[in-house]
């Protein structure tokens, strides 16, 4: 069972908000509130990295505490992908092959994680977070209408980072929390 200070620290609180922004971020998209949106979200992925150094800080690294992160994380993927098609359809339009790669990336390894231990893996794969960074990154760039190629490169990395979360869950035979990489995985 776990208890309620468990539950209730710092890092897993930050995870909760985090998820709780989706519906605001969505109401913006739909809305079309474009600069504000940008603002949530920046606050939103603020908390994304907050959480994790809290929890290193603060020694509160947990199995909850990962699930929490991951769940948190696939919500605002998904929120992402749907407010990007209300705000900017054309763009999407445009890039839709490089745009379902990287959403592909992100699902694919989830969905194989779900069959095979009938749960979310949260394994945070340095190659999942580079492949984050450069995404978000792009996201920005993109949409600001700054240039398109950053989005090329997230979908590159995005796609080796998700074949690499997919060979971990068919080497590991249980689900295991914060599995740094292939190699870490070989390990287990």
């Amino acid at each position: 069972m776990i208890e309620k200070q468990d539950f209730l620290n710092p890092p897993n609180i930050i995870s909760i908000i985090r998820v709780l922004m989706a519906p605001l971020l969505l109401l913006l998209a739909h809305h079309q509130y474009v600069t504000t949106y940008f603002i949530v979200l920046l606050f939103t992925l603020f908390t994304d990295v907050l959480d994790g150094y809290l929890a290193r800080r603060l020694n509160m690294i947990t199995e909850l505490g990962s699930h929490l992160d991951s769940w948190g994380d696939f919500v605002i993927y998904t929120t992402l992908a749907i407010a990007a098609w209300w705000l900017w359809p054309e763009i999407i339009k445009q890039e839709l092959v490089y745009v379902v790669a990287i959403i592909l990336s992100f699902a694919t390894p989830v969905l194989f994680g779900l069959i095979k231990f009938h749960r979310l893996t949260s394994y945070h794969t340095w190659s999942v977070k580079i492949a984050v960074f450069i995404t978000v990154v792009s996201y920005i760039i993109v949409f600001m209408g700054w240039a398109r190629w950053p989005l090329y490169l997230a979908a590159f990395v995005s796609v080796i980072a998700a074949m690499e979360e997919i060979l971990i869950t068919v080497i590991m035979k249980h689900e295991r929390a914060d599995v740094r990489s292939f190699w870490h995985a070989l390990k287990y």
